[in-house]
């Protein structure tokens, strides 16, 4: 139970009527920026007129809302921090997981079926695993703060989502075997008052289509205690926001599905040298923009799903100094060359990128192809600076790390025997025409020493996206793309050819013939190529 972390030892936390057993002190956890931080408080709580200020229980005799609301106040710097946070950060900060913001008016999912049914479906999973979940309507005023709709929703406030179930409709065998099921979701107002009144509410006529022992497993009562039932097709008609927090599961030792994590800190800092500026903005500022911190992973399965998750430190505890307020941060994420090791100084493929919100997490999942990707956490702005943590989840190791070095090193070494003066970048985009039909192409770019080889493919004009990046010492120094035949004990030689590495401002797309060892056409490679002799250029 996440709130057994959140309240440690709560059994012996209990008050004790015993005065000599009681202290007046209590213990309390919460995530932040990475670790879990202990927060102690005493038990005096706000109130006038002998009654609670702030958070408070129906039940006059139970306290522990408001002095978990104390040691919350105490770890933002204040009770005022906590006005008007953001939802999708407290969920985080109770549970160490990484929340989801979804916007559901920009998701069109009135118009479009097929997104409602998996938001519904990603909604069900995750409800199942452990996640909270959270929604409301979107205030535009100030005026509509709190405000009470004629449906009976209130604006501007978070609901707790309780249940996400399919309901199956009728009553006994028929239902049974009819299989009519209506997906539907259960929702708590905080305050214990004030629900949905329209189709699905507590005593509307719709429940009459669902038998007794449908309701029974539903748990379902007709009480004015906040929580109500309300269809998915509705709930996303009225709710404008919803938010997912997913407690990802680490651990080594559990038969349900686990995430390797990899977790960093970064920092946004400005510089007057460009090349160690870390506040570059995000891609509108186009001159700073590759200036942020980089992180690099590499995804070693034909496919793997990766979720990414940004949290700046939070800044509400400088509220009462007139601070406080978030930076609006995202990331995006570009596919690079698979034996890139140096930061990146110049724009590639993008496939993937976060929203920019004022919000202290940012969170994206996305499905990415084998290869090695490189990640730029921003500020919306530039010149701005904070602290951010960095974590990346994925099926098998990514091996993610930061990327610090700008261009190979010189040493002794390089004294002796020369450093580089050129560097290629190539992008291998695909090849046509090979000989044979039942063959599996398997292509390898080498220049020196250094080599990359893409994943066996088949057929005579496979598609291989392979990128390599290459320093080297002199302008002729031949950069060779060669296609196999991949076999189990040898790979027989389709074609090669030598790639030309002229000096040009902007990369150049080329299409070279490939040659068999005899001499004759053996089809085509359609590839990019960019060098220069600035090593900080690539």
């Amino acid at each position: 139970m996440h709130w057994k972390k959140v309240i440690p030892e709560y059994q012996k936390q209990e008050w004790d009527p015993d005065q000599e057993k009681y202290c007046g002190i209590f213990h309390f956890r919460f995530w932040r920026f990475g670790k879990w931080m202990d927060v102690v408080i005493d038990d005096r709580l706000p109130s006038h007129g002998g009654k609670l200020l702030f958070c408070h229980s129906l039940s006059e005799n139970e306290f522990w809302s408001a002095l978990l609301e104390k040691a919350y106040a105490k770890l933002a710097g204040c009770y005022e921090a906590l006005d008007g946070g953001n939802t999708a950060d407290a969920l985080v900060d109770f549970t160490g997981g990484v929340s989801q913001s979804i916007d559901l008016l920009e998701g069109g999912f009135s118009e479009d079926e097929k997104a409602a049914a998996e938001l519904f479906a990603e909604m069900e999973k995750a409800h199942s695993r452990g996640a909270l979940l959270s929604c409301s309507i979107r205030a535009t005023t100030a005026a509509e703060m709190e405000a009470r709709m004629d449906t009976g929703l209130v604006k501007g406030h978070a609901y707790s989502v309780t249940d996400v179930r399919r309901v199956r409709l009728g009553e006994g065998f028929t239902a049974f075997f009819k299989s009519e099921k209506l997906n539907m979701i259960r929702m708590r107002n905080p305050w214990g008052a004030k629900e949905w009144n329209g189709p699905w509410s507590d005593e509307s006529e719709e429940w009459n289509r669902v038998g007794h022992s449908e309701l029974q497993r539903l748990g379902m009562t007709v009480e004015n205690d906040g929580e109500f039932w309300m269809s998915f097709d509705d709930w996303y008609k009225y709710f404008t926001d919803a938010i997912i927090c997913r407690i990802i599961n680490t651990s080594v030792m559990s038969i349900h599905k686990t995430w390797e994590e990899v977790m960093l800190v970064g920092q946004w800092r400005t510089h007057a040298d460009p090349l160690q500026n870390r506040a570059g903005g995000c891609r509108n500022n186009r001159s700073t923009f590759l200036q942020n911190p980089q992180f690099m992973f590499d995804v070693t399965k034909d496919h793997d799903t990766i979720m990414i998750n940004l949290q700046q430190k939070d800044k509400r505890h400088e509220k009462k100094h007139g601070g406080g307020e978030a930076l609006s941060i995202g990331f995006e994420v570009f596919s690079v060359e698979q034996n890139r090791e140096y930061r990146m100084h110049s724009n590639q493929d993008k496939v993937e990128g976060s929203e920019y919100i004022n919000s202290c997490s940012v969170f994206r999942r996305m499905e990415l192809k084998k290869g090695r990707y490189v990640i730029l956490p921003t500020t919306f702005d530039p010149n701005l600076e904070g602290d951010f943590l960095i974590r990346v989840f994925a099926d098998v190791k990514s091996h993610c790390r930061e990327l610090i070095k700008d261009q190979p090193d010189q040493t002794c070494w390089t004294g002796l025997c020369g450093y580089p003066s050129y560097v290629t970048s190539i992008h291998l985009i695909k090849t046509l025409g090979l000989p044979g039909s039942d063959i599996s192409p398997l292509a390898k770019i080498s220049c020196g020493g250094e080599k990359v080889k893409s994943s066996v493919l088949a057929g005579s004009s496979p598609e291989f996206e392979t990128k390599g990046l290459f320093y080297h010492k002199k302008p002729n120094k031949p950069i060779i793309i060669e296609v196999l035949d991949h076999g189990l004990i040898q790979s027989d030689t389709l074609g090669r050819v030598e790639v030309p590495a002229d000096v040009t401002e902007e990369k150049s797309f080329i299409i070279l013939q490939l040659r068999s060892k005899e001499g004759r056409d053996a089809g085509k490679v359609h590839l990019w190529v960019h060098t220069r002799t600035e090593l900080t250029d690539i």
